[in-house]
Formats: structure tokens, C-alpha cells, sequence
């Protein structure tokens, strides 16, 4: 950036200053969407590098999952959950993106990614997803695949039916919220794939092992689970 250049963003910054979307601090001149501090401090669960995770666990007598992980812990006041916020709520879509690649570097290092064929965002009703303009898990697919180098695929597994906000739900009346509302647009596209799903939030695993059950339908599939955060409730 020239001098000039320089003093332009930073005049233009003083009259529309730039926020970090983790802590609400002013971004530096270098600095995008979050700041160099919240890319420290957000705490990473460091799952993936065990097999017996909670998050695993969470899917134990329940469905078939091969590897499970997520990257920060989901709490009351948290960056990640302002930046998941954000992402959801407020259009800051390209956070979904950057979020995804700073994962991925970390995946990616520990060979998580290994014998993956192709990542599959959690789908959005069509109607919720025209309403929001974008499905944020597969804006975090796109980060992921821009490090990993694997392929998206956003139309085998597709949302059959909308479902109410799973906020405030029991865990059980979660799982009856989500039941049987995905679907298998194409059995053969995935045959004999491994596939990672990919969410924004994990706490129950309804709407994960819903999903589940449909791409269970598909010959050969082996499934593995990754989100943005993982809630303890």
C-alpha cells in the first residue's frame, strides 16, 4: 500500500472505523473482520486430535461418524459465539469464510483431512436461505475447501421441510424438531465417498444425526463431523 493509499484508509477508517466482530475493538490497518487478539484468544478445543471427544461422544449409540471435531467452545459472551452471531444474523457472510480457513490451517496440519472426499454443508430450508441470502455453514465449507483443496457439494443432501429455531428446545424436543427433514437428492453421487459434514453449531447433534440418516441411504458412505463451535448447553 502507498503512502497516499495509507492516508486514504485511514482517513476513511476514522469516519467509518472498521470493528473486530469477536471483541468490538477497533481493527488495525492489517487486520480483517476480527483482530489479531481475538485470533489468539479464542480458545480451540484441539478435538480433532481426540478420537473420544466430546463431541464424538455425542453421537455414541446414535449414528456411525468417523471422525468428529470443533473448532472453539460455544459459551454465554464468547468471540466466537459474537463472531457465529454475526455470521448468522448480521450478513457479515464473509466471516463464515475466514472462520473456515483458519480451521482448515489446523485440520489440514494434524491430517484430519486425510481419506476425505468432499465436504457437504448442513443445508438451510430454501425458503430460510432466501429469506438470510446465504447458508452460513456453506460459507465455512467455502474456507475449508480453499485450504484443504476438497471439493463442495451442495445438492446431494438438500432440506425437505423447515423446521422452528432449535433455541430454548429440550434435548429431546430437538431431535423431534429436525427428525426426517433432510433429504437424498442422488444416491449414486456419493457412493463409496467419505464426506464431511459441516455446521456452525453443534450442541445436541440433532440436526447432525438427522442428517445423517438421510446420507446413511447412500451405498458405501462413510460420514465425519466438524463445526465452528460446540455447546455444552
Amino acid at each position: 500500500m502507498s503512502y497516499i493509499s495509507a492516508l486514504v484508509d485511514d482517513f476513511i477508517s476514522l469516519l467509518f472505523p472498521r470493528v473486530c466482530y469477536g471483541c468490538g475493538e477497533h481493527l488495525l490497518r492489517n487486520e480483517n473482520l476480527i483482530c489479531t487478539q481475538c485470533y489468539v484468544s479464542i480458545p480451540r478445543t484441539n478435538f480433532h486430535l481426540d478420537e473420544n471427544n466430546p463431541v464424538a461422544q455425542i453421537f455414541w449409540g446414535r449414528c456411525l461418524i468417523q471422525k468428529s471435531a470443533a473448532f472453539s467452545f460455544y459459551e454465554k459472551g464468547s468471540r466466537i459465539r459474537k463472531i457465529i452471531h454475526a455470521l448468522k444474523y448480521n450478513g457479515i457472510k464473509e466471516l463464515g469464510n475466514l472462520m473456515g480457513r483458519i480451521y482448515a490451517i489446523q485440520l489440514k496440519e494434524s491430517g484430519f483431512f486425510d481419506g476425505i472426499d468432499v465436504i457437504i454443508p448442513v443445508p438451510l430450508h430454501p425458503s430460510k436461505q432466501k429469506k438470510r441470502g446465504y447458508n452460513q455453514s456453506e460459507c465455512i465449507c467455502g474456507g475449508i475447501s480453499e485450504i484443504s483443496g476438497l471439493p463442495v457439494n451442495t445438492s446431494v443432501l438438500r432440506r425437505v421441510s423447515s423446521s422452528a429455531t432449535q433455541t430454548r428446545r429440550s434435548r429431546y424436543d430437538r431431535w423431534l424438531n429436525v427428525e426426517g427433514i433432510f433429504d437424498i437428492t442422488d444416491c449414486d453421487a456419493l457412493r463409496d465417498k467419505h464426506v464431511l459434514l459441516v455446521d456452525d453449531v453443534i450442541t445436541t447433534g440433532a440436526t447432525i444425526e438427522s442428517c445423517v440418516t438421510a446420507l446413511m441411504k447412500i451405498e458405501g458412505i462413510k460420514i465425519s463431523i466438524i463445526a465452528l463451535a460446540w455447546s455444552s448447553l
